[in-house]
């Protein structure tokens, strides 16, 4: 049987084979989901002579399929499939306990939803979830898109996200985690620092600072989204971060950010929206997520990536 492409950035097709092995026409497709089984070839046949770096490879991309396969063809795979690929991809995968730091919820003055949901969904598994207890810079009506006159406390706000779910950021053991990530919106860089306001001459938050340099004293991957990677850049001097692409109109922040980073003795790398760049020697890894003008599936493919380079380092 002749597999699909699993090369990264193609997602694998969700039609079934028609009764000519090519692809099926529309008819069949819709009375394959009616009435048969999808038949998914996502990956070649391992042969026995293959040596066991490729056959490690090849199992990678195949969870990788599975999981895009899982959150993005629902509607077309069948009960016993879905629990097929949860036993294959998460048993390897989610045994990894990691790390959620949130700061509120709202993408104006604190975390942005999507981000921290798509993070959530590609863990799955094995997550616990802090914020600082903490009243936030500012809040905002984000119905009208200006400030509110009203306080808010960060640690409550982001129970918002995690259904109650969340601890106080004081109370995070980095011996209980194998991994930390931070999801983007304005709460990183209003909450967590105050990059907002000061830029590249920010503060970070004490309690934020002192579990990035313990994840990171420890080997520890660290995952950063949208402008969050900004703190990672205030906190290890020479690290290498993305926020996107430079002087690209879908990326409206990203030239006098990176600007910035690199004034802080950091480098910038140019990523798009469905890419991370991993920064091996400090174990961070990074993409743009909302820093990109994107449609919401793009921004999940991304951050998709991310979390997976994350556990690949855990």
């Amino acid at each position: 049987m002749t597999s699909l492409s699993l090369m990264e950035g193609i997602r694998p097709s969700l039609s079934p084979v028609g009764q000519n092995g090519k692809r099926a026409s529309q008819k069949e497709s819709a009375a394959g989901r009616l009435n048969g089984p999808l038949l998914l070839c996502i990956t070649p046949e391992v042969s026995n002579n293959m040596e066991k770096q490729e056959q490690v490879q090849t199992q990678n991309r195949a969870r990788s399929a599975m999981l895009t396969l899982l959150h993005c063809g629902r509607n077309v795979l069948t009960f016993r499939t879905i629990q097929t690929i949860n036993k294959s991809y998460y048993s390897s995968q989610m045994a990894k306990r990691v790390a959620v730091v949130l700061a509120g919820c709202g993408v104006y003055d604190g975390s942005e939803i999507h981000e921290a949901s798509a993070v959530l969904v590609h863990l799955s598994r094995g997550v616990n979830m802090f914020a600082p207890n903490m009243e936030q810079m500012h809040v905002v009506n984000h119905l009208k898109g200006e400030p509110s006159e009203e306080k808010r406390n960060v640690l409550v706000e982001s129970a918002r996200l995690a259904r109650g779910n969340i601890q106080d950021l004081s109370k995070l053991s980095v011996k209980d985690h194998d991994a930390i990530i931070f999801p983007g919106g304005f709460g990183a860089a209003k909450n967590l620092c105050t990059w907002a306001v000061k830029g590249k001459d920010c503060s970070v938050n004490d309690e934020v600072k002192a579990v990035l340099q313990a994840f990171h004293g420890e080997g520890k991957p660290i995952g950063l989204c949208c402008i969050s990677p900004v703190i990672a850049a205030k906190v290890f001097p020479g690290c290498e971060v993305t926020v996107g692409i430079e002087k690209d109109d879908k990326y409206p922040n990203t030239t006098d950010t990176a600007a910035a980073i690199t004034e802080l003795g950091c480098k910038h790398v140019n990523k798009s929206v469905s890419e991370s760049h991993v920064d091996e020697k400090n174990k961070l890894v990074t993409t743009s997520a909302f820093m990109c003008e994107a449609p919401i599936h793009e921004i999940y493919d991304g951050i998709g990536t991310m979390v997976q380079d994350v556990l690949k380092l855990a």
